[in-house]
């Protein structure tokens, strides 16, 4: 049986746009909700200035009251080295750097050019060879642009290219706009397998046109194997207006066992969890299989 790694972002990505501050204790419930269901890898924060991302402020008080489990990877974003070197204090053991595939939104969303994102990076990368923590990188707007329009292939690929040559381990592809189609999908990867082995990309597609499911199915054709999504399909980028949430974990659980994949993951307590996240933290289920299963079984 296939397996396939599914990259938990509820905590951080899911939860990021939202403008009514969660509490940490909430929060904290929530990612231990989430290691009860299966998943082995969940993003559970960012050390990013509280000033751009209100809700991740509490981020070093939801990582120390978090329960830490042996086989579960437990990941915070950082965006330059004053990020990391909180995630040291923490013993985190990976963290998630981020980048665009286009200078427009490189500016918008992190201040700084391409480039000079990567220059933050190979600092980032050379303190954490020294506490033997992985580094993940993440790629904005791999089909089109806020500012900058529709994103050529090669834009791409040049941006990965350098990720992996400075030390990242695996590069999330992030459709951020939600608007990739298969068709696109099919034309960006076939580039990108040409040039890069797949075992180091990762998928991570926004529903905002509903075909993250479908893109899904398409990059499964090339070999990946590694999917980023978010319980209930809780997302969204603050700095690419229109952009609805990620793919629901619950729904790419659904399908792609039922195609014969392994998830390693159980679709019950999965629900619960979006059973939690509608009652008790009183955010919107944009899961179909959740909302479908809830109304039926969990009434």
């Amino acid at each position: 049986m296939n397996k396939i790694k599914i990259f938990e972002m509820g905590p951080r990505d899911g939860l990021q746009s939202i403008k009514e501050i969660i509490s940490s204790e909430k929060k904290i419930h929530l990612i231990n909700l989430l290691q009860s269901t299966g998943l082995k890898d969940i993003e559970v924060g960012s050390f990013v200035s509280p000033k751009w991302v209100p809700q991740m402020a509490d981020s070093k008080i939801v990582y120390e009251g978090i329960e830490k489990k042996e086989n579960i990877n437990l990941s915070v974003l950082v965006p330059n080295i004053k990020g990391y070197l909180q995630a040291r204090e923490l013993k985190v053991n990976e963290v998630a750097v981020f980048t665009s595939a286009t200078e427009g939104f490189s500016e918008k969303n992190i201040n700084c050019s391409i480039d000079e994102s990567i220059e933050r990076f190979k600092v980032i990368i050379s303190e954490s060879q020294i506490d033997n923590a992985k580094v993940r990188g993440y790629i904005s707007c791999i089909y089109k642009c806020p500012v900058d329009g529709f994103v050529k292939p090669d834009n791409v690929y040049k941006v990965v290219d350098k990720l992996l040559e400075i030390g990242c381990y695996e590069i999330s592809l992030g459709d951020t706009l939600g608007i990739g189609t298969p068709r696109q999908t099919e034309e960006l990867l076939s580039f990108l397998v040409k040039k890069i082995n797949q075992k180091y990309l990762a998928c991570h597609f926004h529903d905002t046109y509903g075909q993250a499911l479908a893109n899904i199915l398409k990059a499964l054709e090339f070999g990946i194997t590694t999917f980023d999504s978010s319980v209930s399909g809780l997302g969204g980028c603050p700095y690419a207006r229109g952009a609805t949430g990620n793919v629901a974990t619950e729904d790419v659980v659904y399908m792609l066992e039922d195609l014969g994949y392994s998830t390693g993951i159980d679709l019950d307590a999965l629900l619960k969890t979006s059973k939690y996240i509608t009652e008790e933290m009183g955010l919107k289920n944009n899961s179909k299989v959740s909302k479908a299963l809830l109304s039926s079984n969990y009434g």
